[in-house]
């Protein structure tokens, strides 16, 4: 006789019941590989079995780029109003607070100025985790009040694009930041200061049509996906089909778009190695 007697067929199991691995203990990758979260963060939110970068945020990339994770962050308050009252499922100014609440962030762009390599630069970092990263006027208020500061300081500017595009919440008002932007890099052109952009995954949309290609180098990390409409609009709107690796960062370095891809764990010494050869400074170790 059977010790346990199944009262019904199959096994019901509500998903309440479920038994899930503790969310961050482990990661896994689109190529099927798990790794520890601790050992993904030891390699630089890098999949040490497959080389995949995972996405970060401005927390991280401060962890990375910063001596120390010491820095200075401008205009920390900072945030969208809604002039155009708009309202789509929700009402705009609704939807600020449930991603300031959700990421605790107040926008898709944090600015800040520390050392690198035992000198200052000026980086300003999107984060696609707050409205997809889109580029609102906070965006482009705090990138432009950074380039100033980069400006009279005479410090090495370098942007950080993880973005959709053009936050549709703030219409025409979010199309003038490409404008806006696009002006203080020049000026930081003028006076000979180091523009580095980096292009993460993804960069699309008003970002990539601004900010995110106008570096003295335009950088990337392997496989992110760039561009500026998606591969289905593209394939629609030309009626061809697409090559393969369309929009990723090996496709638009061998196309001319980028100057180089880096591993993350290499980035700062990158970065740090254009700067002392743009500034004919000696190089640092």
């Amino acid at each position: 006789m059977a010790w346990f007697k199944r009262k019904g067929k199959g096994i019901h199991t509500t998903t309440e019941e479920k038994k899930d691995i503790p969310k961050g203990l482990w990661y896994k990758s689109p190529t099927g590989k798990i790794v520890d979260s601790k050992e993904l963060e030891k390699n630089f939110y890098v999949s040490p079995e497959d080389g995949y970068h995972v996405r970060i945020g401005s927390k991280e990339y401060f962890e990375i780029l910063f001596d120390d994770n010491k820095f200075k962050e401008f205009d920390k308050d900072l945030s969208s109003k809604d002039p155009l009252k708009f309202e789509d499922t929700k009402k705009y100014p609704d939807r600020l607070k449930a991603a300031q609440t959700k990421t605790n962030l107040t926008d898709a762009v944090r600015t800040a100025v520390g050392k690198s390599k035992g000198k200052e630069m000026v980086i300003a970092c999107m984060d696609f985790a707050f409205i997809g990263g889109s580029m609102g006027s906070v965006v482009g208020e705090k990138i432009a009040r950074a380039g100033d500061y980069a400006l009279k300081h005479k410090l090495p500017f370098m942007i950080i694009s993880k973005s959709g595009g053009a936050r549709m919440m703030e219409a025409a008002l979010s199309l003038m930041q490409l404008a806006k932007t696009s002006v203080k890099l020049a000026q930081l052109a003028d006076a000979g200061i180091p523009y580095i952009s980096l292009c993460t995954d993804p960069t699309t949309g008003g970002t990539t049509a601004s900010f995110a290609m106008l570096g003295d180098i335009n950088i990337s990390e392997p496989g992110a996906l760039i561009g500026f409409a998606g591969p289905r609009i593209v394939r629609d709107t030309t009626g061809k089909e697409l090559p393969k690796g369309f929009q990723t960062a090996e496709f638009l370095l061998e196309h001319g778009f980028l100057d180089f891809i880096t591993h993350r764990k290499l980035l700062k010494d990158k970065v740090n190695q254009y700067i002392d050869l743009i500034t004919n400074q000696p190089m640092r170790d």
